[in-house]
């Protein structure tokens, strides 16, 4: 309700409120496709994957935002490329459990569980469960695009007992 002599509401284009109805049995959210993780990088090492949707929830394609809200699944076996880029990255957990490769920390993952990849960190995540991973990511929508590792940090984590499991 308006107050009389108030200011009309007025919103950018594209700026109407709009609700994406979330389905809880099939993990999904009404109105949102899915989409190809990434294109092919082709054969440079590290920048393989398997197993991996995207889903955009929002951004700057439909709402006039300077973000994008991702959310990844992974498939049982599936995992993202190993790579890195001068942009912070966050993830939050909200299915299934998964593993992170951050640098040369291991982290496992619960739902909610959060982490933290610094600008210039390898990171690489993994589902090794026999349910899908899936998770939060809110980036910046203007950024870098994913860079490889160099030849001296894929050797140093090749020989990292922790991490070289999941240096491939």
């Amino acid at each position: 309700m308006h107050e009389t002599g108030a200011l009309p509401v007025v919103r950018p284009l594209g700026a109407a409120p709009k609700k994406f109805s979330f389905g809880g049995d099939a993990f999904r959210w009404t109105g949102v496709e899915p989409q190809a993780y990434k294109f092919s990088l082709g054969d440079i090492r590290g920048m393989g994957w398997r197993g991996v949707t995207r889903f955009t929830l929002a951004g700057p394609a439909a709402w006039p935002v300077g973000f994008e809200l991702r959310y990844f699944e992974l498939t049982p076996g599936g995992y993202s490329s190993f790579e890195k880029h001068t942009h912070p990255h966050i993830i939050i957990a909200l299915r299934g459990q998964g593993r992170a490769v951050v640098g040369r920390d291991l982290f496992t993952l619960d739902p909610f569980d959060i982490v933290q990849v610094p600008p210039h960190t390898p990171h690489r995540w993994l589902n090794e469960g026999r349910e899908p991973f899936g998770f939060l990511c809110p980036v910046d929508a203007h950024r870098d695009t994913p860079q490889p590792l160099s030849s001296e940090e894929w050797a140093a984590l090749r020989d990292d007992p922790t991490v070289a499991p999941y240096v491939f």
